[in-house]
């Protein structure tokens, strides 16, 4: 090897290794730097997910991680749904609309008058919206083989049982190989469906009473169901807004992720929202912008639900059922396998019989 090549090469290392150490600094920077900032947000993500809190630790010592969370808490009123404030009959389009939030709602979609899918985005993320008008037709779906199996992804879901709209519901916890159960309580058809592993989400009982009012309670799913009728409903949260009013967010709150939240207006209608994250083109969202974005669409309750890679959103758009998001965690991208999920199911309607049809009889009339 001539001395010429040699020394290109190792002129290309010394860059190399120049060009780790300026990383090095810039990480460093943000890590210990003036700015608390990039710290906090570090610490709140990471302290948020499911499997990553070591990534906080690595960094920094348990004190300064305590003192990081306790300046980033959210403080939820400790309210129930007042479902008396609810109107679950269908809310119907005047054609009238006093802002572009509104028109976006209730302008239906040409020939659909069960749902519309809405893209949202702002500067750093972007996302999809299920507008469900009426929420009667929402509901609870486990996977088949529930608690033997590693569950199903939700599109698949969707699928399997005709679903317009079907959307993440509880968390998961994987207990055993191939085995998924979901976290905190469920409750099915008015009963304590299944019980899995603790949560530590904030929030309570999510769900919807037997009259379609979007129920959000600290009560446990026996109290919810004797108190509010609670008919379908999973634990998990914070709860973001109660009674039209939003909770309290300290700092940034828990951090920067994709999403997954529902909520409920006074007028009934329903929506479902996924934020895409961790990608140079959404980064995710806070709970607080969250709980924003809400209000801007007059939800009167909303609700956190699991996020993260367990984000999904799946939709019949153009007579075709997919995903419309793109699910991913920190080191994977597609769908995580869930144990349930939210669906739109129109029930069908029954036909009154024609009293202006033709009997075949008559048909020779027209031939």
């Amino acid at each position: 090897m001539s001395k010429k090549v040699k020394k290109k090469k190792k002129n290309l290392f010394s860059k190399f290794l120049i060009f780790i150490d300026v990383i090095a600094l810039i990480c460093f920077f943000f890590a210990y730097g003036p700015y608390s900032y990039f710290r906090e947000l570090l610490v709140t993500t990471a302290m948020t997910t499911m499997s990553h809190k070591y990534l906080a630790y690595i960094l920094y010592s348990e004190e300064t991680v305590k003192e990081i969370l306790d300046k980033n808490k959210i403080v939820e009123s400790g309210e129930s749904t007042d479902t008396s404030a609810i109107n679950t009959e269908l809310a119907e389009d005047t054609g009238v609309y006093e802002s572009i939030y509104e028109e976006q709602i209730l302008k239906r979609d040409e020939g659909n008058e069960h749902y519309k899918i809405l893209e949202i985005e702002e500067d750093n993320w972007h996302g999809y919206m299920a507008v469900i008008y009426n929420p009667a037709d929402i509901e609870l779906v486990f996977t088949e083989n529930y608690g033997k199996s590693r569950g199903d992804y939700v599109s698949t879901m969707g699928k399997k049982n005709n679903a317009l709209v079907a959307m993440t519901a509880s968390g998961v916890q994987n207990v055993r190989p191939g085995v998924n159960i979901i976290t905190g309580e469920t409750v099915k058809d008015g009963k304590i469906f299944a019980v899995g592993k603790n949560i530590n989400k904030g929030g309570g009982m999510i769900g919807f009473n037997k009259d379609n009012v979007l129920v959000l309670t600290k009560k446990s799913a026996k109290e919810s169901i004797a108190e509010f009728g609670m008919d379908r409903a999973v634990e998990f949260g914070p709860f973001l807004i109660v009674n039209g009013k939003p909770s309290t967010f300290n700092g940034s709150g828990d951090g920067v992720h994709p999403r997954t939240a529902i909520a409920q207006r006074q007028d009934g209608i329903v929506l479902f929202v996924v934020i895409e994250g961790r990608r140079a083109s959404s980064v995710g969202i806070s709970l607080k912008d969250l709980s924003e974005f809400f209000l801007k669409y007059k939800a009167y309750n909303a609700a956190n639900l699991d996020g993260g890679g367990s984000s999904a959103l799946y939709a019949v758009v153009d007579g075709e059922g997919k995903l419309l998001n793109e699910p991913g965690g920190y080191n994977y991208s597609g769908e995580r396998y869930m144990a349930n999920a939210w669906m739109l199911i129109p029930k069908e309607e029954e036909e009154e019989p024609d009293m202006d049809v033709a009997t075949e009889s008559e048909w020779g009339i027209w031939k």
